[in-house]
């Protein structure tokens, strides 16, 4: 078997096992990234001596977020995590 060097999921897969995860049993939900950006100087090849100045976007954070309405990125917590009923004893 080939060795696995990369594993992708879509952004409905992430907002899916992060409702599962979370218990969420109902809503539309989605995936969200905070974002933050710096900047610095960063050296160019080949010798490593000429810097230029170069932006940086860094993730801080990877969440969920509840949506009034469902769209491409969302997932409905009821379909891909529905709530147990409890079983009936007699």
């Amino acid at each position: 078997m080939a060795d696995i060097k990369q594993i992708t999921f879509t952004h409905q897969e992430i907002t899916e096992m992060l409702v599962k995860k979370q218990g969420i049993h109902e809503g539309f939900w989605g995936i969200f990234f905070e974002l933050g950006l710096s900047a610095g100087s960063v050296p160019t090849a080949p010798n490593g001596t000429t810097v230029i100045p170069a932006a940086m976007v860094l993730i801080n954070k990877v969440g969920i977020l509840k949506f009034d309405q469902p769209n491409s990125l969302t997932v409905d917590a009821a379909k891909v995590n529905p709530a147990t009923t409890p079983s009936v004893s007699a």
